[in-house]
Order: C-alpha cells, then structure tokens, then sequence
C-alpha cells in the first residue's frame, strides 16, 4: 500500500498569518511538516545544518527565511532566536537521530553530544524562544518510542525518549500560556531512517510494511499531520502523541 497523503482541504487557512520555525527543516519530518504549514497558510522559516539542502528546501517551500543552525552548538538558539526580526507563533524541534550501539561498544562522549544536543538543547531552545513566541504559540519536540520496549543498542535513544516528555511538560507549565508538547515516532520512512539502516533498510520496510497493524510504513507526513494539530488546537499542552503505526501493539521475537 502507498502512503496516504494530507490533502490540503483538511489544513487550508489554519494558520493564515502565523510564522512556523522548523528546526531541522531541510528534509524528513521538518520538511513535511514545513510544507504542510505552508498549505495551512503560514510563513515558514526554516533551518539546517546542510547548507545545500537547506537553500533547496527554503526554496521548495517558499520559506520567508532560513538559516545555518546547529543544536551541537550550545549558543546556537539564542543567536537564532534574537536575530529573528518578526515575533513567531511556532516551533517545531527535530534533529539527528539518536546512536543505536551496544552499551560495551558505546562512544560515551559520543553518548554525551547525543543527550546535550536534544535534552539540554530542548531548554536552550525553550529559553531562547520564550520572548519571541507569541502567547497561546507552541513548541513541539520530536522523540521515539525507544523507551517502550527495552532492546540492545537502545540505552541513550530510551533515555531521550523517557526524559524529552518530562522536560516538555515542564515547558509546558513554566513558560505558559506558550504550549509544549511532544510527538514520539517509531520508524518513519526518511533519509535519517536510511542512513541509519543502511543495507538493511528494504528488509526492514518490507518487515513494517507485513506486520504493522495499519498495513504500510510511516511516513514523514504522517508526523506532520499531528504536529499541525498541535498547532493550530490550543487547548493541548505537556502531551506527548505516539506515532508508530502500531509498532508497540507488535510482539517482538
């Protein structure tokens, strides 16, 4: 089966004259998520690390701006976020993927970037955004369902999938009436899924695409469709959404 696609009926004018910031905009989920918002109405800018691809997706978009940013990069959001020249209503967070390597293997300082880049990156952004997001605005992060279902080389994408909920709730009550909120993902079909896969990436959409229960893979425009939600229904905050496809529901061996 193919992948259902959002129509633009469904998201038409929702968010006529409000600014979406995509972090991490230049392809996968950001990218879906960048060109469902701009369907919706809104003025998207986005940002990358890829200079190349960014300028390709700011293009494809019609992005009112774009901009190098790096969450790696301890000052990068304050940077970001104070030379933004227009008040924002949302964010959207995503970012490189977590390491998937047995605990005797594991790179600790490796491991340590990982959690720096999305746990304590999540505060830099929230901080550096709070003055800039307009009330009732929202910021939404992206994490798996790795903490779920315990699994060897599993251990530092499990803690960013337990602790990122905790942290946005926390958002949620210190920095309202702006919302937070977070959208878990199992596979979802994108180049990160592919670089990270590698060799065994057929093998593994043809596995999702036989067992999970809604019959095909998860796609980047899947996420996106719940994250414009998120956006647009201003009575959610400190939530966090699985999209899996029914991943968890699925016996493992």
């Amino acid at each position: 089966m193919t992948e259902m696609q959002t129509t633009p009926g469904r998201t038409a004018e929702r968010l006529r004259g409000q600014t979406v910031v995509v972090i991490g905009g230049s392809s996968g989920i950001g990218l879906a998520t960048a060109r469902l918002a701009r369907i919706a109405g809104a003025e998207v800018i986005v940002t990358g690390r890829d200079p190349g691809r960014l300028e390709e997706a700011a293009a494809e978009v019609g992005a009112l701006g774009s901009a190098r940013l790096d969450l790696g990069e301890p000052a990068a959001p304050e940077e970001f976020f104070g030379g933004l020249s227009t008040p924002i209503d949302h964010v959207l967070v995503t970012g490189g993927g977590p390491v998937y390597t047995p605990i005797l293997e594991l790179d600790l300082d490796q491991a340590l970037r990982v959690l720096d880049e999305h746990l304590l990156g999540a505060l830099r952004i929230a901080r550096a955004s709070a003055s800039r997001v307009r009330p009732g605005g929202s910021l939404t992060f992206i994490t798996g369902t790795d903490a779920r279902r315990p699994g060897v080389g599993s251990g530092v994408a499990a803690i960013l999938a337990a602790a990122l909920p905790t942290i946005a709730a926390n958002i949620a009550l210190e920095l309202a009436p702006i919302r937070a909120n977070v959208v878990a993902a199992g596979y979802v079909d994108t180049p990160l899924s592919a670089r990270i896969l590698g060799d065994d990436l057929e093998r593994r959409r043809a596995e999702l695409g036989a067992t999970l229960p809604i019959r095909r893979v998860v796609g980047p425009a899947d996420l996106a469709d719940l994250i414009v939600h998120l956006m647009t229904n201003s009575a959610v905050t400190g939530a966090t959404y699985d999209v899996d496809g029914g991943q968890q529901l699925v016996p493992t061996g």
